[in-house]
């Protein structure tokens, strides 16, 4: 790795550095993750974005797993039914826990799990089931611990995911929103998105049986055309490094309307679209 020459006098900003990018050559600054030092200057060892706290100075990758904390709304997929506990993919360097005693029983009963509960473990997830859920604690090795005792959460059905760059999709108040199409988009901020068609809450909370349930509701053609078009909007923005917001989305799905499903993932209309996503919302701001 060719490291550049250390310059006299180095501003610290946020801007975008390679690996080998002289940061700051001033002794007064403590160098953070994503750099090293060297000949008492401070250089980037990642590509990224230079960040600093303080006089701790850092760079955020453009590209890495997602690394989670607590409080986090996260849509993983079952990899293994464990003891009282399944194994859950995450987007992230290890799969993430989610315990028999952190679900919801069919109904929102509250007791003691019981040894007929952990016989019927794969009748509430199985192997390649989608789960939305909140990260609560980490375990001793670093693994995520993850729990569904909430009627928002449980398991994902009648859509499609959609992968994206953990870092485009920012931690908010909500991460469930229902857009005017009639299309239900979860946004995992571990980068794993779900979108599907919208079901009413009270439905669910009227049938307990749904919270656990493997068959999608009926889905008319107009309804699959929206979710894949949405589904498409959030890989273009996603390519094009665009932040992945409902608003974002909206702002896609609006310009979008013009096009065909298939054109979008053209680069061409992607660009397109990106760049009047990008001018509104800075509008907006």
């Amino acid at each position: 790795m060719e490291i550049d020459e250390a310059p006299q006098k180095v501003d610290i900003a946020a801007r975008i550095v390679t690996p080998g990018t002289a940061i700051t050559n001033d002794s007064a600054f403590m160098r953070g993750h994503g750099t090293f030092s060297e000949h008492d200057t401070i250089y980037s060892s990642v590509a990224g974005v230079v960040e600093r706290i303080n006089k701790l100075v850092s760079v955020r990758p453009l590209k890495q797993r997602y690394s989670g904390e607590i409080g986090d709304i996260i849509v993983g997929r079952i990899t293994e039914v464990a003891s009282k506990r399944w194994r859950v993919d995450v987007n992230s360097r290890q799969d993430g826990v989610l315990l028999l005693s952190s679900i919801n029983l069919p109904g929102g009963i509250q007791r003691r799990k019981s040894e007929s509960d952990e016989l019927q473990m794969r009748t509430f997830f199985a192997e390649g089931d989608l789960v939305f859920a909140e990260v609560q604690s980490y375990f001793a090795d670093g693994a995520l611990s993850l729990h569904t005792r909430s009627i928002q959460y449980g398991k994902l059905r009648n859509g499609t995911l959609v992968t994206a760059f953990p870092q485009l999709v920012p931690r908010s108040r909500s991460h469930f929103h229902t857009l005017s199409c009639g299309v239900d988009v979860v946004l995992g901020v571990n980068g794993y998105i779900w979108v599907s068609k919208h079901v009413p809450a009270s439905k669910v909370e009227a049938n307990a049986e749904l919270i656990y349930s493997d068959k999608n509701e009926p889905i008319s053609d107009d309804e699959r055309e929206a979710i894949a078009r949405v589904a498409n909007c959030i890989q273009l923005l996603n390519r094009l490094y665009v932040k992945i917001t409902d608003t974002s989305i909206i702002f896609a799905y609006e310009a979008s309307l013009v096009h065909s499903v298939k054109e979008l993932l053209t680069h061409d209309v992607a660009v397109e679209l990106a760049q009047n996503v990008m001018a509104r919302l800075e509008q907006q701001a």
